[in-house]
């Protein structure tokens, strides 16, 4: 073994270069097939061993050979790549379809006879691991003829599947494979590693008339609209004999009487068939086991389909039938009625009924035992039939071997719902509201007779009930109708009860119906749905007051003394029906604002002062502004300003501002008045006496002091005139001279010697 597979080595040069590369994987078709003209796809995949190397090196050789010099491979190159991993998609006639890791599919179009051969595949991965694949190319001239495969038997009515099978597919060159046979057919095109065919699988069921003919599959061309090559099988079905019946006479038409001959001819069977039998309508005649059967005279019980049956190892096939037609003359006639009973107004046909071969040919009828002029059908029609048709019908048959007889009559029975259903109403007019009623329904005929009774009032409608009808308490605007009834109903014409009631649904309307604001035109109006009798007369009411009379309310310029609750009201000679209330809200701007002050007369200071604005807005005032009597903004901003403690200070006029949704307003300024309290009322008025004092005292001291200073002036002037002596020097003796008793000089504010007058006085 050793031997071997070094000798093995030894004629493989190749192999002896890379014994230490390990073996690619490489799958393709072993062989392609092609013909002059047309290309090859080469499916093909390949695995390099070891883990994440790729292709780096294609070369696609035609009939390669080795080189032991160059130790390579050599022949016709295909396809090469000229840069490591990058591989043309095109190289002349050869696209390479794959890429670099494991598809080394290939494209050869177009293809000559020259091109058979061995094509070999040099792949190089990019760790330099070497692989040459060889691939086997068989071009010929022409277009090879397809493979037909049929199942090993086939019997009749068997559902078969032929394939048709060529060794080629390329989608660069289209063919179809075309069956001779209809059928359905499907094509298969295989373009892979293990086969490159196509295929097309008829299915059909196949027939006894297949047996011995042909089944061709054509190989065409769609481009060229031609047969390139083609393949034809006989086709062997087996089947159950098929036979066929000739009659003598050949109309198998004779009179009753006469002799008939049949014979029956196998035209197929495959294989061959045992005996022949006969049957008459499906049953077996167990004593004719011949070709020929004779019958020599024949009556019209022998009328009927007769058959041949014959038996294979298939099975047994049976002829089509053969109807013997037995002429004889019409028999005894009757008459068939549909419907019957039949229903008046409905269509009535009457057939006349008679045996007879050939069928008859003229017909005569009969009404209550007299001849209907010009009726000569099979089939008497009445299209509407009424209450005067009803009678005994009957007819005579007659065809070209003669007349028949009379049959017995028939009865034409005609029925009609009750007729002329008429309600009546048993109260005297006129009907109120809530008066009872009592009806009875009545009619002039009917067949068969009543059952019973129906009522419909106001659309409901109540079954089995008796022939009057009391209505307890009856309602508005009520229609009513009764039917009579046996099959069928009929319902007489409504009835109006005239019912008078008062006025009903009644409703105020307004225009417009949004939001209404202060000075709008507006419209009330009153509406209501019905009344019985119709001549109304309208009334309206505010707040439960009467306001007018008329069906329309109207306000020019709306204001908000005109919102409330109104009521319309509708009467007639029944009664009066009163709207639901309307509430009308209308929609205005802050009004009549002023400022309420509590308390009114006035307030003491240290007591609390509540200032209030009031006034009338809808909706409601949602933001109110305060302002004094320098109309300075005093930042409050709610509807009552209230002060606690009040000051003499806060005295003053305030006004306030009103806002809602519609605008805006003020009040007139109303003064708020704060009195002194008891208390400083004592402490100002005792300040005010001591200050009073004080100034009447500094006014006497003011005199005094002037008083003296003249007197000392008068003096000065007089001294200084008669001795030149100064004032000062005279008071100074004055003050020496001897004292009175009880006199003692006084010292002033600033420590001066008062004498006499002046120290009694004060001055200095």
């Amino acid at each position: 073994m050793h031997l071997l597979g070094l000798s093995l080595l030894l004629l493989v040069p190749e192999y002896l270069a890379f014994a230490d590369s390990a073996s690619w994987t490489v799958n393709h078709p072993k062989t392609l097939y092609a013909w002059n003209g047309t290309c090859i796809w080469i499916p093909c995949s390949y695995k390099i061993p070891g883990t994440g190397h790729t292709l780096e090196n294609l070369t696609v050789y035609h009939n390669f050979e080795y080189d032991k010099r160059t130790r390579d491979y050599t022949g016709t190159v295909l396809y090469k790549n000229q840069k490591a991993k990058e591989f043309p998609s095109r190289q002349e006639r050869v696209q390479f379809l794959g890429n670099d890791r494991n598809n080394c599919t290939l494209l050869i179009s177009p293809v000559n006879v020259n091109d058979t051969g061995k094509l070999g595949l040099r792949m190089t991965s990019v760790d330099n691991n070497k692989w040459l694949e060889a691939i086997s190319l068989n071009v010929s001239e022409r277009a090879p003829p397809p493979l037909i495969q049929l199942p090993s038997e086939i019997q009749e009515l068997q559902e078969v599947t032929a394939s048709c099978f060529l060794n080629f597919s390329c989608s660069g060159y289209k063919i179809h494979l075309q069956w001779s046979l209809e059928g359905h057919a499907n094509t298969l095109t295989f373009l892979n590693v293990e086969s490159v065919s196509t295929e097309s699988r008829l299915t059909f069921r196949a027939q006894w008339i297949h047996h011995g003919k042909n089944l061709t599959c054509q190989l065409w061309d769609p481009t060229q609209q031609q047969v390139l090559s083609e393949e034809t099988v006989g086709l062997d079905v087996k089947h159950t004999p098929k036979l066929e019946v000739q009659v003598s006479p050949r109309e198998a038409t004779i009179r009753e009487g006469e002799s008939v001959t049949m014979t029956c001819q196998v035209i197929s069977s495959h294989p061959e068939y045992w005996h022949v039998w006969w049957l008459k309508d499906g049953t077996l005649l167990s004593r004719e086991r011949t070709f020929s059967l004779t019958l020599p005279r024949v009556t019209r019980q022998m009328s009927g389909k007769y058959q041949c049956q014959a038996q294979n190892a298939i099975g047994s096939g049976i002829s089509e039938g053969v109807d013997l037609k037995v002429h004889y003359a019409p028999e005894s006639s009757r008459v068939q009625i549909f419907p019957s009973p039949a229903k008046e107004g409905d269509k009535v046909q009457l057939i006349c009924l008679s045996q007879a071969n050939p069928l008859p040919t003229n017909y005569t009828w009969y009404y209550n035992g007299l001849e209907v002029p010009g009726r000569t059908n099979e089939n008497f029609e009445i299209p509407k039939v009424l209450i005067r048709h009803a009678g005994r019908y009957s007819c005579l048959a007659e065809n070209s071997l003669g007349p028949g007889r009379v049959g017995e009559e028939a009865e034409l029975v005609v029925q009609y719902p009750p007729q002329e259903v008429i309600t009546v109403i048993q109260n005297s007019a006129p009907i109120r509201e809530g008066d009872s009623v009592s009806l009875y329904c009545t009619y002039n005929s009917s067949n068969p007779r009543v059952t019973h009774y129906s009522w419909n009032i106001v659309g409901f409608r109540d079954h089995l009930q008796p022939a009057w009808l009391m209505i307890q308490k009856v309602a508005w605007n009520r229609a009513i109708q009764c039917s009579a009834c046996n099959k069928w109903c009929s319902w007489s014409p409504s009835v109006n009860l005239d019912v008078h009631y008062a006025p009903k649904d009644v409703r105020v309307l307004i225009s417009p119906p949004t939001e209404i604001h202060s000075g709008y035109r507006v419209l009330l109006q009153c509406d209501f749905s019905s009344s019985r009798p119709t001549d109304v007369h309208f009334f309206w009411k505010k707040n439960g007051i009467p306001l007018k009379e008329g069906r329309d309310l109207r306000f020019e310029a709306i204001t908000p003394e005109d919102a409330g609750s109104y009521h319309c009201l509708v009467n007639n000679s029944i009664g009066q029906t009163t709207s639901q209330a309307w509430e009308l809200r209308v929609l205005y701007a802050p009004r009549g604002l002023h400022v309420s002050i509590s308390p009114k007369d006035g307030v003491v200071e240290g007591k609390t002062a509540v200032l209030s604005c009031e006034g009338d807005a809808n909706p409601p005032i949602f933001q109110y502004t305060w302002f004094d009597w320098n109309n300075q903004d005093i930042h409050h901003y709610h509807q009552t300003l209230k002060l606690d403690p009040v000051t003499v200070q806060h005295s003053g006029a305030y006004w306030c501002q009103g806002v809602n949704q519609l605008g805006r307003n003020h009040s007139p300024p109303s003064t708020l008045t704060v009195h002194y309290s008891a208390a400083t009322i004592s402490r100002r008025a005792a300040m005010g006496v001591g200050f009073f004092l004080a100034i009447l005292l500094l006014a006497i001291w003011g005199v005094k002091l002037r008083q003296t200073w003249k007197r000392i002036r008068s003096q000065q002037g007089f001294q200084e005139n008669s001795n030149g002596q100064s004032f000062f020097v005279r008071n100074i003796k004055r003050c020496e001279e001897p004292r009175g008793a009880g006199t003692f000089p006084q010292q002033g504010r600033h420590g001066h010697l008062l004498c006499g007058a002046e120290a009694s006085s004060g001055r200095l």
